[in-house]
């Protein structure tokens, strides 16, 4: 008995020998650990990594962008059940321990005494993970382990549990791009947290462990057993009842990806977003969370993406069937579970849905598409389809779908107006188009192509094409501050330039090849007589009409010093003629065109507000800055009348307006959109007045060389648009594909949904303007008693000066000013 008290005091001994060994261990490697572990309390101000988000005027969602899919919340945000899912499986006491669970690591240190493993579970708290998720590496190795542990409990001396925790749901990869539990519940079930059912819930909770091979995309099944075991440990540790577990468990999975919800289609603007944010901020834009509210109209901007489509789609018809996308052997015997297999290889784009040919007869075509579905096409559904031969000829009409398709063939549907199916194929001319907003230059809408996808190029903004008639405006506009008037007299009739340096001719015509003799520049402008500008720009001369037109914000280099320039010989993309035309409509100043509104980080507060230069015709703030000692002013040398003074630097208020530089007398800009409203109402755009049936809307058609390009330029309500059509190769789109037929439909569609329920911009008749009843042959003032005259709008001063010459001066007059070959 001696014997056994001495065995069991010498236990003892070593027991508590060992005990302060162990402890004495632990302080030693505290204290060599300890100076090098950094700071937790840093841990209240991380910054998790967060995409860059970009949203239209009104909120929608146009992209997000960057490595990680991550929506940071709040712990007061994250349901009970979802936090409960976690506790459970990953550490039911984590309210109770200090950040170190020590029978695990007991039990960890018993397992790796008796086994021959290096690695054994257990052990590694909440705390511990989100130690070793913070700020250590992911190498196995006793210091680390040690490491994360003295880290786990200073952590939880300075943080609180939900602190910690919240940092674990937030910071833990679940796969797929997506960190944080938030972004997890949207991945793969759609949902926001407190939308999760307890089934969702407990499948998150086991994506941590596994997030690249378990989780319940890759691996369903094996996400189903983790699933399910952690619907008993809920049970275990009294979070649920078995009944509730049981009910769970019962639950099938419905986890697929779900992408970010993008609301809506305006890649290239978001595009723009991007670039804009990380010129400011450096490439953290991707990663810091900033949410930039760009200056998009979602009506106006879905109104756009519907518009071009559909105008490419109908140009597409109209030069017929280019043939199949491809081909794929169908397997034998047929199997229509792997049809949609056969059409992976092939994306939807926009709108256009490939689609697998799986049987013809004389009167339709079966098509499987690659949800499944399986659609017919009758041949009234692909009539149109004429072989194309080329821009400008077509084969004959299908006699039957089997003459045009085969089995196995894959082609293209997309649905029609009326919600039918109809053959269609990928066009093969662009589109693009701009919409400003007239005052202040925001960025309403705009679309660079037929589709982004794939071609990222911004045919809106990055495109240089000739602009064709629709660059008569701004040489019209030029000839009125010479003196010029909507009743001047000038020859449409046949003229050549000869080039004596390089022995060669020019020898411009219009359109139809016709001339109409003698006519009123309102007359040539709602017809668009081309030799009518010709002359007109030689008349005041090519350097001044050069040097006028930059005042409309067109770089010098896209000008050349050549009567051509008169039939829009220079180049531009749509968003700097939307810009010119903005000019007329506001009433003659140069705005800016922006497309941002504002950016916030990612606490919502702002990083950047814009301050656009507005036109605000009518404000009191422009009509002070206006108001000069003699109501004139001059711009650049050129005389602005009495439309007002320069803008005059002055302290705005908080609230003021910051006023956009005059760019033109604003009588001139009320002339142009006098004449632009004309050609809408009788001329070139007339389709455009008898289909929108507005008295505001006013603009020009533009085509070119060999129809190369189509262009369509106008305002309406509050809006500056211009569309265009062409080649990106620049080749012709086809014998009489005037303007009219490419880019006016594309205007028209647009701004019949823009302008919706917008009423009509009021007409003011600028102080300085007048109105005269002319001859409408002569262009002379009409005398008391002419019949057949006809009213017309004059600056103040060249109605005066008509008046004061009498009119066989003004005869005279004519005769030397417009003669001019």
């Amino acid at each position: 008995m001696p014997k056994l008290r001495r065995l069991l005091r010498l236990g003892l001994v070593l027991l508590l020998l060992g005990g302060v060994m162990g402890v004495s261990a632990l302080a030693v490697l505290y204290w060599i650990i300890a100076p090098n572990l950094p700071a937790v309390e840093t841990l209240r101000d991380v910054r998790l990594q967060v995409p860059l988000s970009v949203y239209s005027t009104d909120g929608r969602l146009l992209a997000q962008f960057g490595e990680t899919r991550r929506y940071p919340v709040a712990i007061e945000q994250v349901p009970p059940l979802v936090k409960q899912a976690f506790i459970a499986t990953e550490d039911a006491r984590f309210y109770e321990h200090p950040g170190v669970e020590w029978r695990g690591v007991l039990r960890a240190v018993w397992l790796l005494a008796t086994t021959s493993d290096r690695r054994v579970p257990g052990g590694s708290t909440i705390t511990q993970q989100v130690a070793k998720q913070f700020f250590l590496s992911p190498e196995y190795s006793y210091t680390r382990k040690l490491t994360e542990m003295f880290l786990a409990l200073r952590m939880e001396r300075e943080l609180t549990k939900d602190e910690i925790l919240g940092l674990y749901l937030n910071k833990s990869f679940f796969g797929n791009r997506a960190y944080g539990v938030a972004a997890a519940a949207e991945f793969y079930y759609g949902k926001t947290l407190d939308q999760l059912s307890l089934e969702e819930a407990a499948m998150l909770a086991t994506i941590p462990k596994f997030p690249s091979s378990g989780n319940p995309v890759v691996n369903p099944k094996r996400a189903m057993i983790r699933r399910n075991y952690v619907l008993d440990r809920m049970q275990e540790v009294g979070f649920v009842s078995a009944e509730q577990a049981a009910a769970a468990k019962a639950q099938p999975d419905r986890a697929h990806p779900h992408e970010p919800p993008i609301e809506l289609d305006a890649p290239w603007v978001a595009e723009m977003a991007r670039q804009d944010a990380i010129a400011r901020f450096g490439e953290q834009a991707m990663v810091d969370g900033y949410r930039v509210w760009t200056t998009l109209d979602s009506r106006a901007q879905e109104a756009a993406n519907r518009a071009t489509r559909a105008s490419l789609l109908e140009y597409d018809r109209r030069h017929g069937w280019r043939g199949v996308e491809g081909h794929v052997e169908l397997p034998s015997p047929d199997d229509p579970t792997r049809w949609p297999a056969l059409l992976q290889p092939y994306r939807a784009i926009a709108g256009l849905l490939p689609a697998l040919v799986v049987e013809t007869s004389e009167q339709g075509a079966l098509l499987a598409l690659a949800d499944g579905q399986t659609i017919d096409l009758p041949l009234e559904r692909i009539k149109w389809a004429r072989p194309y031969l080329s821009e400008n000829s077509r084969g004959p009409a299908p006699a039957s779908p089997a003459a045009l398709l085969g089995r196995g063939d894959v082609v293209r549907v997309a649905r029609d107006g009326e919600g039918e199916w109809q053959l269609a194929q990928i066009p093969k001319a662009q589109a693009a188009l701009v919409a400003l907003d007239s005052d202040s230059g925001a960025l309403r809408a705009m679309v660079g192509g037929f589709s982004y996808a794939l071609n990222k190029f911004n045919r809106a903004t990055q495109a240089q094409r000739q602009p064709g008639s629709s660059f008569k405006p701004f040489v019209y506009a030029a000839a009125f501050e010479r003196g010029f008037t909507p009743a001047s007299i000038v020859l449409d009739a046949p003229v050549v330039f000869n080039d004596t340096g390089a022995g060669q001719s020019w020898q411009p015509s219009n359109d139809n090849e016709r001339f109409s003799g003698p006519m009123r520049l309102r007359e040539a402008m709602v017809s668009s007589r081309n030799l009518v500008s010709i002359r007109l720009i030689d008349a005041i001369g090519v350097g001044y009409a050069r040097r006028y037109v930059q005042n409309f914000g067109f770089p010098p280099e896209s000008l050349p010093e050549a009567p051509s320039l008169a039939l829009g010989a220079g180049s531009a993309p749509p968003l700097a003629m939307a810009r010119g035309y903005a000019t007329f409509a506001n009433g003659g100043f140069l705005i800016e065109p922006h497309f941002i509104e504002r950016i916030e980080d990612r606490d919502g507060q702002p990083v950047f507000e814009a301050a656009p230069l507005r036109a605000c015709q009518r404000c009191p703030e422009r009509l002070a800055a206006e108001a000069g000692p003699d109501g004139a002013a001059t711009i650049d040398g050129f005389d602005l009348g009495n439309g007002g003074s320069p803008v005059v630097d002055a302290e705005p208020s908080d609230h003021a307006p910051l006023l956009a530089p005059r760019a033109i007398d604003e009588r001139t800009a009320y002339l142009i959109r006098s004449l632009l409203r004309d050609v809408t109402r009788r001329g070139t755009g007339s389709l455009a007045g008898r289909e929108l049936k507005r008295a505001d809307i006013g603009g020009k058609t533009g085509t070119t060389n060999d129809y190369r390009d189509g262009w369509f330029s106008g305002f309406g309500g509050p809006l500056a648009v211009t569309a265009w059509m062409g080649m990106d190769d620049f080749s012709s789109l086809g014998d009489r594909e005037f303007a009219m037929r490419t880019a006016l439909p594309i205007w028209i569609e647009f701004m019949r949904t823009a302008l919706e329920g917008v009423d009509a911009q009021p007409e003011y008749m600028p102080e300085g303007i007048a109105t005269a009843m002319v001859d409408p042959d002569s262009g002379r003032l009409a005398g008391a008693g002419v019949t057949g005259a006809i009213a017309e709008i004059f600056k103040i001063e060249d109605l005066r000066r008509l008046e004061a010459r009498g009119t066989e001066a003004a005869q005279e007059d004519e005769k030397e000013a417009f003669d001019i070959f």
